[in-house]
């Protein structure tokens, strides 16, 4: 099973991560990143699945899967 890491510099919070998520566990952060965006967290790793698809939709690329 993997795992999400994300790029929080990278993010333009568009949330489109956090409406893919199956599981539901990534949210907006509440502080700003150095692009000036309020980028996305992940809320509650252990409830991640690694299904991905929340990498698959980041047009950033700022996500990706890693495998443990």
């Amino acid at each position: 099973m993997g795992r999400i890491v994300l790029n929080r510099d990278k993010c333009k919070a568009c949330y489109l991560c956090v409406d893919a998520c199956p599981k539901k566990v990534l949210e907006e952060d509440k502080t700003v990143n150095k692009l000036g965006y309020y980028p996305v967290r992940v809320n509650n790793q252990e409830e991640c699945i690694g299904c991905a698809m929340c990498a698959r939709v980041c047009p950033d690329i700022a996500i990706e899967k890693v495998y443990r």
